[in-house]
């Protein structure tokens, strides 16, 4: 919906500097080029660039309530607001517009804090109430809507992107060498991390309070999966089947309400092709399609099944043609909108995707993330399947399992969980990576010897409930919806939208039985089961696809200049962050004829480093 800035000074005498304040406002006009609203009085801030989805005409922010003791500004969606206005205007509350992210305002006025319990959307907001002369800052259940903040002299800032705080003239520029770490070891950084030392994400499922001197930060949902010691009782499986389709098709309902045109990406997989025919039932019209395609690529190209689809519902389709130098054209801006270095060129996909919708005046697109995090789509679900009923493998142990074993107890709270990587080997992988002067340093940024995820969210419960927790702490919330996602919907001013991360849905979910989610390891079964009303069933019976586009090997076997230039010795050398004759030899490996990573199960090392040495330029940070 749009994107936010702010500053609170700590001393209430302290005035905002307006020149900061629209620096840092301006600086998010991307995420909302139709408006821009600045709001500062006495030690407060509010600024606000929108992007007009509903209530076109009405809809600017920020909102007061009626004695105007309270002010927001939102970024985001508050789809049961209808539901939210009635019970509110029945308790005797008047309202200034028809957007829906005004509810906030009397919602707090009527429950404080715990109005958090009452949103069903994806949202990032900040609050000021004049009267405790308290910020409240908040964050969606996933964190859809992102939210950063850092600390200065003077007090807090706050904004909807990191180019935004860096406009701040009291803001530093350096590396967090965690933050780092995590792009090597983790699907992405995961919150409150972020690539920049000083600068933080507010959690999802948090929110803050800060009044006077003192800030706290608190969560107000988790993933709370059912326990093994308390199981839930099993209803019949049509039960689940009914209630899954009646609740996804409210999430899309919810999600094709706006005041603009609405469209939809198809990957040509399950979940993109389900969201699109139930667009197709729910809104009982055409909408317009988005796809990438890779002619002459059988591995990666899904054009076919794209079209069955579009067929099938009748989309106005539109492709756009992808190839390794499109991703070379677009890598950089990718990273600037990313705010982070990338593990997969999927970005520059997505980023021209965002393009075509701008260029086809389309704001809103629905898009088929969370259904494999809930649902079991990716391998590891399987991997785990196979492991519960054929054992581990192990005869003796050796030294190396019970180091492995020490590792994942301290990570995850279970010895035997194994989640993506074995983390002693990839400590060996980034040691040769990093540089003497990194190494030397390792232990204090490694971010295996920290905590990222609440163990206690994993402990007494199934395998594939721990897995599920993990995929969304470390992979959909801070990676997949956030730089794959919001960053490059955002950067062509268009707003995504996710059904299958609906509260109501996800709540949901969880109390489905396993083996309606993976069935003789058949991923997301019960899905498949809903699909064959919607979609062809050449498109249900179809296994998990995971979108891959060229890497690091393609970039470097076109023997681009600047590229080269990036990776090069004196300059790898020069930065300090790696070391310079180990980049040569994954150089020269890349680069052979018809090498190949296959990303879905390979780290693609050299993309990292590459993007890195972009991000540094890009926002002008310091080499070691």
């Amino acid at each position: 919906m749009c994107g936010i800035a702010g500053i609170f000074n700590l001393r209430q005498d302290q005035p905002v500097n307006e020149e900061y304040l629209t620096s840092m406002t301006r600086a998010l006009g991307h995420r909302g080029p139709d408006d821009e609203a600045l709001f500062a009085e006495g030690n407060v801030g509010f600024g606000f660039k929108r992007l007009s989805i509903i209530d076109i005409a009405g809809g600017s922010q920020p909102f007061f309530s009626a004695d105007h003791s309270v002010m927001l500004i939102c970024n985001g969606e508050i789809y049961n607001y209808q539901e939210l206005r009635r019970e509110l205007t029945a308790k005797g509350y008047s309202f200034t517009s028809s957007c829906d992210v005004e509810v906030i305002v009397n919602l707090y006025l009527e429950y404080g804090t715990a109005l958090l319990h009452k949103l069903n959307g994806q949202f990032a907001f900040a609050l000021y109430d004049q009267r405790s002369r308290c910020l409240f800052l908040a964050r969606d259940h996933f964190g859809i809507c992102p939210l950063f903040y850092t600390m200065v002299s003077d007090g807090l800032l706050f904004a909807s992107e990191i180019k935004a705080l860096l406009k701040h003239p009291q803001v530093s520029r350096g590396v967090s060498l965690t933050g780092l770490d995590q792009m090597f070891s983790l699907p992405g950084n995961v919150s409150p991390q972020t690539m920049f030392r000083d600068i933080s994400c507010l959690k999802p499922g948090h929110f803050m309070v800060v009044k006077d001197t003192f800030a706290r930060q608190q969560e107000y949902w988790d993933l709370d999966y059912p326990t093994l010691s308390e199981p839930l009782k099993r209803m019949p499986d049509a039960y689940y089947e009914e209630r899954l389709e009646e609740l996804l098709l409210q999430s899309v309902r919810y999600r094709l309400n706006a005041d603009v045109p609405v469209g939809f990406y198809l990957s040509g997989g399950l979940d993109s092709s389900l969201i699109g025919a139930m667009m197709r039932k729910v809104g009982d019209k055409s909408y317009a399609s988005f796809s990438i395609v890779f002619p002459g690529d059988d591995e990666i190209d899904e054009s076919r099944y794209q079209k069955i689809l579009s067929r099938h519902v009748q989309s106005d389709h539109n492709e756009v043609i992808f190839d390794s130098e499109e991703v070379q054209r677009r890598l950089e801006t990718a990273v600037f909108h990313a705010e982070t270095p990338l593990r997969e060129t999927y970005n520059t996909c997505s980023l021209a995707l965002s393009e075509k919708v701008r260029e086809k005046k389309v704001k809103v697109i629905l898009s088929g993330e969370g259904s494999d995090e809930f649902l079991g789509g990716y391998f590891g679900y399987r991997f785990d399947n196979h492991r519960k009923h054929n054992g581990n493998g192990h005869g003796v142990k050796q030294v190396e399992d019970l180091l492995d074993e020490e590792i994942r107890e301290r990570l995850w709270g279970d010895a035997g969980f194994f989640y993506e990587n074995n983390e002693r080997e990839l400590e060996a992988t980034k040691r040769a990576l990093y540089s003497d002067v990194l190494n030397e340093e390792f232990e204090g940024f490694d971010c295996f010897r920290q905590s990222f995820v609440n163990k206690g969210m994993l402990r007494d419960r199934h395998p594939f409930d721990k897995r599920s927790y993990l995929d969304l702490k470390l992979r959909l919330s801070d990676h997949l919806i956030s730089d794959h996602c919001d960053r490059v919907a955002y950067a062509n001013s268009v707003e995504g939208r996710y059904p299958f991360m609906d509260i109501d849905l996800v709540e949901f979910m969880k109390t489905i039985p396993h083996d309606l989610k993976l069935n003789d390891l058949v991923e997301k079964y019960i899905l498949k089961k809903i699909s064959g009303k919607y979609v062809p069933q050449e498109i249900c019976d179809r296994q998990k696809y995971g979108w891959v586009a060229p890497g690091s090997p393609e970039l470097l076997q076109k023997d681009i200049p600047w590229i080269k230039d990036l990776l090069s010795y004196d300059r790898i050398k020069r930065q300090g962050y790696f070391n310079p004759d180990t980049i040569e030899r994954l150089k020269k490996m890349y680069s052979r004829d018809q090498f190949k990573i296959h990303t879905s199960y390979e780290n693609d090392l050299l993309i990292v480093v590459l993007t890195f040495n972009i991000f540094l330029d890009q926002f002008q940070l310091p080499g070691l």
